[in-house]
């Protein structure tokens, strides 16, 4: 799903003697974002042309904020293998969330809209952990991104107006609720936006009645 150093840091995290109080980001403090990848050839050229164009049209006048939930309907979520390439995107019928993520950072920008690859950790339970992590072992797939009853999910921030965003789950299809409580089964425990300079302020980003700090992990009290 990420880089093999990422995934190799993450593994090595989990096997260490961590606190029992660590806080639930940890695992994942130094992973990267996922990004699609370009052979520099016309096969994904073709691919990222594709894409951008069905989005247009499946917009068909709509708002540009609106989220690209074609692609959810397109694609279902689950295991992926990493690099992903363009051209390979395509024509795949199951990506995971990073792909999902990136794919509409991709739209959102596409459309003029500035879009920030951003990061989840979220609390289910073991029970559901274990039979994701079942599923993803029938298919070689990385486990990296649970952990006991969280995990790590890939979405997208979107700018809406001054230093405020909305958090689009292309995985759901749908926007990502800031009240959730946070003890609730799929409630967010953590956020993290990544943003270029020019756009982190020391007051963050406003996220619902949340303010959200750039390039770091916020941890959410419900």
């Amino acid at each position: 799903m990420y880089l093999v150093e990422a995934n190799a840091a993450a593994l090595q995290r989990s096997d260490e003697q961590l606190a029992p109080d660590r806080l639930p980001s940890e695992r994942w403090e130094g992973f990267p974002y996922s990004c699609l990848s370009h052979h520099g050839t016309a096969c994904c050229d073709i691919a990222r042309e594709w894409v951008l164009a069905m989005d247009f049209a499946q917009l068909n006048g709509a708002d540009l904020s609106s989220g690209p939930r074609w692609l959810r309907a397109k694609y279902k979520w689950g295991p992926s293998d990493w690099p992903m390439h363009w051209c390979k995107v395509v024509r795949r019928k199951v990506i995971d969330c990073g792909a999902h993520a990136a794919l509409s950072r991709e739209a959102f920008a596409a459309r003029g809209l500035v879009a920030f690859p951003a990061q989840l950790v979220q609390r289910y339970s073991d029970d559901a952990t274990d039979q994701w992590k079942s599923r993803w072992d029938d298919e070689q797939a990385s486990c990296h991104w649970l952990d006991r009853e969280h995990i790590y999910h890939e979405v997208a921030g979107l700018l809406i107006g001054d230093n405020e965003v909305k958090i689009w789950d292309g995985s759901a299809g749908s926007w990502v609720d800031s009240r959730q409580p946070g003890g609730g089964y799929g409630s967010v425990v953590a956020v993290r936006i990544f943003a270029d300079p020019q756009f982190v302020t020391p007051a963050g980003f406003a996220w619902g009645g949340r303010r959200i700090m750039a390039n770091v992990w916020n941890q959410l009290d419900g």
